[in-house]
Order: structure tokens, then sequence, then C-alpha cells
């Protein structure tokens, strides 16, 4: 699917300041996919869908979870999380898009998961440091993803964890696995 017609089906699903994210996150993800080796239209396309479920309906994004049998325990999470897996499922119900590696992108932008692709590395970074992205450590991760993506998503799990600790909110396990895979990965090189 071209980059205008993937826009457009957006477009219709997002607020215009979640649109503007999503262009940020487009730029972002094609310049770190060029840095570092990921295909640049995989990641143009599962950048542009990554929010595409954000503003569904939570009775439609919890039946959809229910029904296609996707972890239950997802429910007893923030429902944040929801907009990742189910976006990656409409998203090839609606949009027609059928790639693994983008839909996998897609859903799992929000948790990440152990043994994460290159594909998915970037989408998730992507999110997190573009240009319209203003909090506490954000400056940091874009200053390692320069550098080193697997630091910088270290980094950018560690801050996200740590951010819903200090609210006294729970962690999705993905979060907690992937944060240590990176890490163990990281000290087997």
């Amino acid at each position: 699917m071209e980059r205008e017609a993937a826009l457009k089906i957006v477009k219709e699903q997002l607020t215009d300041h979640r649109y503007q994210h999503t262009l940020g996150v487009m730029e972002t993800a094609i310049a770190l996919a060029k840095q570092y080796g990921a295909d640049e239209k995989k990641a143009e396309l599962a950048a542009i869908f990554h929010d595409y479920a954000k503003f569904r309906n939570k009775d439609e994004m919890r039946q959809i979870i229910l029904s296609e049998k996707f972890p239950e325990d997802l429910l007893h999470y923030h429902s944040e999380l929801w907009h990742a897996p189910v976006g990656a499922y409409l998203v090839e119900k609606e949009a027609g898009i059928k790639d693994k590696e983008v839909l996998n992108a897609i859903r799992f932008h929000t948790s990440g998961r152990p043994g994460m692709t290159l594909l998915e590395k970037v989408i998730y970074l992507a999110d997190y440091i573009e240009p319209g992205r203003h909090f506490p450590g954000v400056e940091d991760v874009r200053a390692l993803a320069k550098q080193d993506l697997d630091n910088a998503l270290i980094q950018a799990v560690k801050n996200t964890i740590l951010f819903l600790m200090k609210k006294n909110q729970s962690v999705y396990p993905d979060s907690y696995q992937t944060y240590n895979d990176l890490v163990m990965k990281r000290q087997e090189d």
C-alpha cells in the first residue's frame, strides 16, 4: 500500500493531534530503518498504522480480545495496551495488510516482547522518540538512538516501567520480559 492511501485510511481513525503524532512516528521510523538496515517501506507502513485502533471503543476492543483469543491477561492491564494487538487485527481485516512483520510491529509497539525483530524495535522506538514527544528522559533516548538501537530500546522500556511503577500502575509482563531479554542479550555480547 502506498503512503498516501495508507495515510488517508488512518486519518479517518485519528484525532488531528494523533495524526500529527503518526506523521512524526512515520518519519522517525523511516530514519531509524535507514540507519539500522530495516526495511524502510515496512517501517513506513507499520508506523502509519501503529495507532489505527487508538480511539476504538473499549467494549469493541474487549470483544475482539476475547473473540480472537488474544491473551486474556491483557484485559487485566490498562486499556492503553489494547490498541496495539487489536490494531494489528483490525489493520489486517479492514485495511487488508497481510504482512506479518508489519502486523507484529503494530502488535508489539506498546508492550514489546522478548526476541523483538529489527522492525518491531524500530516501530517501538519511533513511537517513543518521535519529535512531538516531550517528557522526562525522551531526549536521552533520542541521543542513544543515534548510537545504538538496543541501548535506546533498553532505556525506553526501563523509563516506561519506572513511569508506571511511580504511578502505582501494573506493568504488563511482556514489558518486563522485553527489558530482561534485551539486557541479557547485551550482557552476552
